[in-house]
């Protein structure tokens, strides 16, 4: 068996600025993060919304591009809303496929990214869990569990994501003792699981690690070549 649950989509949104949509309750959010940190464009959160025709789900952004799961479109036009310091910034693009169930996106300006990790998590690590929900941003710590009927990474479930299906691509993040400035992606979680155990059922985050991760990588094989980036006035 795979670690590879599935978590629907939240579908709820809201219009905002420049004609963005937004789930509901995520616009008051991130304007209280803008009021505590007016004034700056370094990024707030690593974690991207990803706006398609089926909903809404998250994403990482990362040195090769944009990553995410297309569980709520495959291809197609999306909207990324990434969290800076002074506010939400949404911008357009096109969903491109990776492979083994990975998307990227590209957008004309630069956001602050993360890089990735080529190390698998071992049972027993804590790593660091992102998102952002109606409520706004979060992280929560995660210890990662095993099972001898799983292949693939098993992660305790916060209450933070109990009976929160939107956050489907949540990032999974190793650090250098907690420093957010050391971050690197580990993971995307996929879903949830539950087991049969002696002391009856266990349910559990499932995430796709480094060895799915991989495959952005050689995807932007051309990184060097990439199109210059556009500076507007609106990020400056």
């Amino acid at each position: 068996m795979s670690a590879g649950g599935r978590l629907e989509p939240h579908s709820r949104r809201l219009r905002t600025r420049a004609g963005a949509i937004l789930p509901t309750g995520l616009l008051a959010g991130t304007l209280a993060l803008s009021a505590a940190c007016a004034g700056t464009r370094s990024m707030a959160h690593p974690t991207v919304l990803i706006e398609t025709r089926g909903g809404s789900e998250l994403g990482v952004s990362t040195d090769y591009g944009i990553v995410f799961l297309g569980r709520t479109a495959p291809a197609g036009d999306a909207r990324i809303t990434a969290l800076f310091g002074d506010g939400p910034s949404v911008e357009s693009t096109l969903i491109e496929p990776v492979d083994g169930g990975l998307f990227t996106a590209e957008v004309e300006i630069r956001l602050p990214s993360v890089p990735l990790s080529y190390v698998e998590p071992r049972p027993g690590d804590e790593l660091l869990l992102m998102g952002f929900d109606a409520r706004g941003p979060w992280r929560r710590s995660v210890r990662v569990r095993s099972d001898p009927r799983v292949l693939g990474i098993l992660l305790d479930i916060p209450k933070r994501l109990e009976g929160a299906p939107d956050q489907v691509g949540a990032g999974l993040y190793a650090s250098d003792d907690g420093d957010l400035s050391t971050l690197r992606l580990v993971g995307l979680v996929t879903g949830r699981l539950q087991l049969e155990s002696e002391d009856g059922p266990r349910e559990y985050l499932t995430a796709m690690g480094p060895q799915h991760l991989w495959r952005l990588v050689t995807h932007r094989r051309d990184l060097g070549k990439r199109r210059r980036w556009i500076y507007r006035e609106d990020i400056l």
